[in-house]
Order: structure tokens, then sequence, then C-alpha cells
């Protein structure tokens, strides 16, 4: 009995005597849980970024970084508990479009501009318009044309209503002086579904949700809607070099602290997380999904964020788009 209580009381001096070792602050280090937002479902593309990212920081800085989906409300539940969340940079949402779209668009209890200490812009996602590989489009000019020699008869799809792909079509139905008729998906893939199946003319949507089905040659790339064309479609314009004015649609990632949140912790957020996207383990697998890594950071990313509400309130006023 004395033997074992002997054992324990050494066992016990040895951890102490470890964590002085380490010091305090490396203890600290070791201990720290972080946990990133997720506001969508799980197994999707901004859920697989956050995991890869998490267990890239977790495997080179020490600390357990745990992902929560907190899907619901366009995305406005996960920003809103974050807002909430003790600033202290271990609760941490990923953001995108939807953080500005949605107060344009439905009452929500954050403000993007105040409620949030901007960490990094992470990555962006390339938008595609494809049409069937059967049909008979084989340029952006072709299917505008179209419409205007048919008007209300083409159908335009995307993930909608009131997203990103959603308001870029407004933008560019009205570019183009088209009528086509929207029809709204709840996701990429139900949308390219009915593509393929010739449920509609054409669709608007993440190059990642359309790649394989543009190799098998099922899908035709008519144009990307970045201001550069994308490295994976090297033959394929952007809509804005064939005519349209400045037009650009992106899917943008970043990530958000509760706002308050010292700056020496966003600080150090930040060079974790753009380490993390440019890591060999890590980046090869976020271009394979369609995500390019930014890396625009602090001061920076806020700017782009309010660069970003103020075109979106103007392009859904103009548009006139509402929720049901």
């Amino acid at each position: 009995m004395k033997a074992c209580r002997s054992q324990r009381l050494s066992a016990a001096l040895g951890v102490v005597m470890l964590l002085a070792l380490l010091g305090q602050g490396s203890w600290a280090e070791v201990a720290r849980t972080i946990k990133i937002v997720v506001p969508f479902p799980p197994g999707g593309t901004v859920d697989v970024l956050a995991r890869l990212l998490g267990e890239q920081i977790s495997k080179t800085r020490g600390p357990t970084v745990l992902v929560e989906n907190r899907p619901g409300a366009g995305a406005s539940i996960a920003y809103d508990a974050v807002a909430r969340a003790a600033p202290d940079g271990n609760t941490l949402v990923i953001v995108g479009n939807s953080v500005v779209i949605n107060p344009n668009l439905r009452k929500v209890n954050y403000d993007p501009a105040t409620s949030f200490e901007p960490v990094c812009y992470l990555v962006k996602s390339p938008q595609v318009i494809v049409v069937n590989g059967a049909s008979p489009y084989r340029t952006l000019n072709d299917l505008v044309a179209a419409a205007h020699a048919k008007p209300g008869e083409l159908s335009f799809a995307t993930v909608g209503p009131a997203t990103t792909q959603h308001i870029g079509f407004e933008q560019f139905k009205r570019l183009a002086k088209v009528d086509v008729t929207y029809v709204p998906y709840p996701g990429g893939a139900p949308a390219i579904n009915a593509l393929l199946g010739a449920h509609v003319t054409a669709v608007l949507a993440n190059y990642s949700e359309a790649v394989e089905q543009l190799n098998a040659g099922t899908l035709r790339a008519l144009a990307v809607t970045s201001l550069q064309r994308i490295e994976p479609l090297p033959d394929v314009p952007t809509v804005a070099e064939l005519g349209f004015g400045s037009y650009q649609v992106e899917v943008w990632l970043g990530l958000a602290a509760p706002a308050k949140t010292p700056k020496e912790t966003v600080a150090e957020l930040a060079t974790w997380f753009t380490a993390a996207t440019q890591a060999p383990d890590v980046k090869p697998k976020l271009i394979k999904l369609g995500l390019y890594p930014v890396g625009i950071c602090g001061a920076d990313f806020a700017a782009h964020i309010h660069q970003q509400s103020e075109e979106y309130a103007r392009i859904i006023r103009d548009a006139n788009i509402r929720v049901e």
C-alpha cells in the first residue's frame, strides 16, 4: 500500500517538474482548444476546408482544433453565435459572401462591420457558367443571342435563392439585357443534375461542383466568372473579356473572431491559418477542391468585407432581390 502511494506521489511530482520545465506559457498553449464554427452541414466544401486547416494547426502549433457545424438561416445562426462568444481567440467562424448578403435581405443579430475581428481572407472559389455537353450553345455569346431571340424561354439555374450565385446571375442578366427564367435549387449538386437531365439551359456553379462532368464531357464550360482565367480551364474565357464590363463573381471564404478579440491574438491566428493554407500537405487538397489560397489579413480583409457589403447592397437594391 505504501509502495503504491509512493509511486503515485512520484508520478505527480514528475508531472509538476515537467510543467515547470515546459514553462507556464508552453503549458497554456498545449492545453488550448480552438473551436471553428462552420455555418454549413458536415461534408461540404466549407466543412472540409475547416477540418483540413484545423488538423494542420493542431499538428504544427499545438492547440486542439475542433469543428462545430451550425447550419441554418443562410449561415446567420453561426455568425450570430460567434458574434456573442467570448473574445479570447478560441471561438472562430468561417465567413463568406453570406455574412454581407444576409443583412441586406433579412433581419440578423450581427453586424458584419462591428461584430467581428476579421482574421484572414483564406481562399476564393471560381464560378463557371456551364451548359449540357449536348447543348447547341458552344460560347457564352451563343447563349446570349438565343436568349435575345427567345425571350423568357431559356432557363438559368443556381443554388438559391439569395445566394452569391443567384446574385451573380441577376448581375449577368442585367448586363446582357436578357429575359431568362431563374430556377433556384437547394444546392449546387441538384442544379448540376438538373442540367445533366436537360431540365434547365445553363447553370452558374462552383467549379468544384462541375469539374467531374466537365472532365467527362457531359458538361461544357462557356465562361468563368472571375476576372482572370483559371488554371484548370485555360481555354475558357472570362465573362468580362467577352465584353460584359468588369463582371466578377467569386465565392470567398475567410476567418473571423468575435469583436474585441486582442489584436495580438488575431495576428497570431492570421499567421497560423495563412501558413496552413500554404502547407505542402494542405494546399494541393485545397486546389483539388477548387479553393485557391489568398492570405489577405487584418485591415485589408476588413476593407474587403466593407467593399463587398456595399457592392451587394447595390446589386440587391438594383435587382430588387427579396427573400420570400
